[in-house]
C-alpha cells in the first residue's frame, strides 16, 4: 500500500516550486523508511528543476543530500533499525551487475544509476527526492550518519558536496607531501577545502573574490591565491600535484592547467550548463598534464568519506531554511549568496 507523502515539486521549467503530494511505496523486505530531518540544496537541483539540462522528468521533487532517522525496515534488512540516523546521496540503485557496479563504482554503473530524483540515468519512471517528508530506500544504497545529533543539519551536504571532493581527493592522492588547488569556494569548494586539508595535503584555494581569503585560511587553505591577479596566479605556475575545480560555470581552463606540475592533473566536478572553453592542447602535452572529470563516489566510499568526516569533524558551513523560502534561496545560490549550502529543514513541511 502506498504512502502520500508532502513535498515541494516542480511542475514545469519555468514555475516555481510549490507543495505537492506524492505517494511513496511501502517498504519492501530489502527496503528501509526514513523520515527526513534535514536536506541539502544542491545546484543541481536547480539545474534540474529548471531543466537546464534538457532532460527533467516533471513533476521534478529535487534533494539529494538527505539525513533523517529510520522509521521502518523489510524483514530482511540486517544494517538498519528503526531509531538509527541514516543518510541517502545521489543514487537510490544500479544495475548491480555491470563492471562499475561489481567493483562498488555504482556511480558509473555502465546500464545508468537511479537517480534519488528525476529517475534513472538513462530514462524510465521518475523518482522523487528529499524535497520531502519521508523517502524508501533499498538497504544497500542507505548510509550511516555517525556524527552527533546536534551537526545533521550540517551533515546532510556531505551526502553530495562531501563526496563530490572526497571522492578525486582520494583517488588522485591528496595527502601529505602533496600540494592541492582547489578551485572556487562554493559548496563543493568549502568542503574541498576542508577534506583535503584534513587529509595532509598543503591546500592552496583559488578565488576570485578578495573577500574571501580570511574565510578559504579558516577552512583550512594554507594559502589563497586571488585567480584575477595575473603575478598570483604567475607564481604558483608549475607547482601542483592535483587541482580539483569546483567551479559550476564556463571558465578558461588553461589558466589552471599551467599551474600543473609534470604528471598534475585537475579534476572537473562543477557541472556547467554551457561548455567550458576547450583547453588549449600544449598546455597538457608540453608537461603530460591531465585533465579528467569525477562523479560523486559509491555507495562503499560515501560510507567511507562520512566517517572519514566524523572521525574529523568535518561537516559543512551551511544557512538553515524553512521549505518555502527554497525558491528564494535559489536565487540567491545562483549569485553565490549563500556561506556555503542551504539547508531545508524538513520539520518546515509538516
Amino acid at each position: 500500500m502506498n504512502m502520500q507523502t508532502k513535498a515541494y515539486a516542480a511542475q514545469s521549467a519555468s514555475s516555481a516550486l510549490a507543495p505537492f503530494d506524492l505517494q511513496r511505496r511501502a517498504p519492501g523486505p530489502e527496503d528501509v523508511q526514513i523520515d527526513i530531518l534535514f536536506c541539502g540544496v544542491c545546484h543541481s537541483d536547480l539545474h534540474t528543476a529548471r531543466n537546464e539540462w534538457k532532460n527533467t522528468l516533471y513533476p521534478s521533487v529535487p534533494g539529494h543530500e538527505i539525513v533523517g532517522r529510520v522509521v521502518a525496515v523489510g524483514d530482511k534488512v540486517r544494517s538498519f533499525r528503526v531509531g538509527d540516523l541514516a543518510g541517502v546521496g545521489c543514487m537510490v540503485d544500479s544495475c548491480g551487475h555491470c563492471h562499475s557496479c561489481e567493483e562498488g563504482e555504482e556511480q558509473y554503473c555502465e546500464n545508468g544509476f537511479t537517480g534519488t530524483y528525476n529517475g534513472p540515468l538513462f530514462g524510465g519512471e521518475n523518482t522523487y527526492g528529499g524535497y520531502s517528508q519521508s523517502i524508501v530506500v533499498r538497504e544497500s544504497f542507505v548510509l550511516r550518519v555517525r556524527h552527533a545529533e546536534q551537526d545533521l543539519a550540517s551533515v546532510a551536504p556531505l551526502l553530495c558536496a562531501g563526496i563530490t571532493t572526497y571522492s578525486p581527493l582520494r583517488h588522485w592522492g591528496a595527502g601529505p607531501g602533496r600540494r592541492v588547488g582547489i578551485v572556487g569556494l562554493g559548496g563543493l569548494g568549502h568542503m574541498g577545502v576542508k577534506i583535503a586539508h584534513a587529509m595532509g595535503a598543503h591546500v592552496v584555494l583559488f578565488t576570485t573574490s578578495t573577500r574571501k581569503i580570511a574565510d578559504g585560511k579558516r577552512l583550512g587553505a594554507d594559502e589563497v591565491c586571488v585567480s584575477t591577479d595575473r603575478d598570483q596566479m604567475a607564481a604558483q605556475a608549475n607547482r601542483f600535484d592535483f587541482i580539483l575545480n569546483t567551479v559550476a560555470a564556463p571558465h578558461n581552463l588553461d589558466d589552471y592547467l599551467q599551474l600543473l606540475k609534470r604528471d598534475g592533473t585537475m579534476t572537473l566536478v562543477g557541472a556547467p550548463a554551457e561548455p567550458h572553453p576547450s583547453p588549449g592542447v600544449f598546455n597538457l602535452i608540453l608537461r603530460r598534464r591531465q585533465l579528467a572529470g569525477s562523479l560523486i563516489g559509491g555507495i562503499r566510499e560515501t560510507q567511507e568519506m562520512l566517517d572519514f568526516c566524523a572521525q574529523h569533524d568535518i561537516v559543512s558551513d551551511i544557512e538553515m531554511i524553512p521549505i518555502d523560502y527554497i525558491n528564494t534561496a535559489y536565487e540567491r545560490m545562483l549569485k553565490s549568496d549563500v556561506k556555503y549550502r542551504f539547508v531545508i529543514d524538513m520539520a518546515s513541511l509538516e
